[in-house]
């Protein structure tokens, strides 16, 4: 079983495998998540999956604070452990136990640099699993046909997390294919309605997945979910 709750855009906390797993920080400079105490968060691990500011505004915080281990792609992992922190390198394709479970880089199609504009490798999403709980977290990504590869390399999923907010990364629409693709028909959007440009009709989107057979769910910024 995990708990997930969603901080804003495409960072969340997940109590997974007796582990607290924090994705993506960035809550400081949102003003939508102006509720969210970023002192107050707890983190044994760290899942990066790209270095564009809107995903790693507060990374180095967490880190100082938590003393967490940071597991990113090579580029950004070797960033903040040159800077001292704890940090596991992953690629493309490569999985690793940790833990609270297992853990597989998986291919997203994206940009990634970090905010000074330095290159910061390419873009991921996650797939975490133990005995029990599956979980795939997309992160910043158009629909791609090796999503297909997913169900045939991992265990079946419970929750597929998807960017569903449309400019830049797919829309919901898309990510209904998404779904059918991962064969997973339980779906929690986020990376959606931070900025203007993924702004989206919450009713229409939850219409299109109902219409194809799945569920979406769209949490309200601190709420939580169980898996």
């Amino acid at each position: 079983m995990a708990t997930i709750k969603f901080l804003g855009h495409g960072c969340l906390h997940i109590t997974f495998g007796g582990k607290e797993i924090l994705v993506d920080p960035f809550i400081s400079p949102n003003p939508k998540a102006s509720d969210i105490d970023i002192r107050s968060l707890k983190a044994d691990y760290v899942l990066q999956t790209h270095a564009h500011g809107d995903h790693l505004a507060d990374l180095e915080t967490i880190l100082t604070q938590t003393s967490a281990t940071l597991v990113s792609n090579y580029e950004v992992a070797t960033e903040y452990g040159n800077k001292g922190f704890n940090a596991h390198p992953m690629n493309h394709g490569g999985k690793w136990k940790f833990d609270f479970g297992t853990v597989k880089y998986v291919n997203a199609i994206h940009s990634s640099s970090f905010p000074d504009g330095r290159y910061g490798g390419n873009p991921g999403g996650f797939v975490i699993w133990d005995d029990t709980t599956c979980i795939y977290i997309a992160g910043d990504t158009a629909l791609t046909w090796d999503m297909k590869l997913i169900p045939m390399t991992c265990p079946d999923l419970d929750l597929a997390i998807l960017p569903i907010g449309d400019n830049f990364t797919m829309g919901y629409e898309d990510a209904v294919i998404a779904s059918e693709f991962v064969n997973c028909n339980k779906v929690l959007g986020y990376h959606y309605d931070t900025f203007p440009y993924i702004e989206i009709d919450h009713n229409a989107a939850q219409k299109a997945f109902k219409d194809s057979g799945a569920e979406l769910i769209l949490l309200e910024i601190g709420g939580s979910m169980e898996v």
